[in-house]
Order: C-alpha cells, then structure tokens, then sequence
C-alpha cells in the first residue's frame, strides 16, 4: 500500500510580474516619501538622504540582479520567491500611504 500524497505544482516564475511588482514597489514607495511616510530600508533609507532617485535605482538593479541570477542558475523557484517578497513590500507601501494619509 502506498501512501497517499498530494503533489502541487509549483508556480511558474513570471518576469512581466516581476516588472510590475518594481513598477509598484517605485510609485507606493514615491508617494509614500511625498506623503511623509519613512523608508523602511536602513541601506536604501540612507541612500534616498542623498538621493531618492539614486536609491530607487540601485534598489532596483539589486532586485534585477538577483533574477538575472536565480534564471543563470536555474532556479526558477527564487524568481517565485521574489515575486511574492515584491508582493509584500508592495502591499506594505500600500499600508504605509493610508497609515500616513489618515494622520495627515
């Protein structure tokens, strides 16, 4: 007797997602910034002290890199991975913006 066991695919890594969790990620970040909100980010935080757009793009080729690599390797599973860690810190700008319009 074998036992039983459920096998779930895994999802498929996708890069037009990826683009545009970085397109968001950029424009909640923007307008949290202009409404008062702080970086969560030490690095990036320090970076945008300096320059906002600067930190924004090397926040940016960071993440590019880090697919370019998992997709060199063949691990499509970290770009799943990156995907839903962009998700989040989407939706935690997106928290942020109505955290800080509701104080303001």
């Amino acid at each position: 007797m074998t036992p039983f066991r459920i096998s779930r695919e895994f999802p498929a890594p996708s890069l037009a997602l990826f683009v545009c969790l970085q397109m968001l990620d950029i424009l909640t970040t923007v307008i949290g910034i202009h409404m008062g909100a702080q970086e969560s980010s030490t690095f990036i935080g320090k970076l945008m002290r300096v320059d906002a757009m600067a930190a924004l793009i090397v926040a940016k080729l960071f993440a590019a890199a880090l697919v370019a690599i998992a997709l060199k390797m063949r691990r499509p599973r970290a770009v799943v991975f990156l995907n839903f860690w962009f998700l989040a810190i989407v939706s935690w700008n997106l928290a942020m913006i109505l955290i800080t319009g509701f104080r303001g």
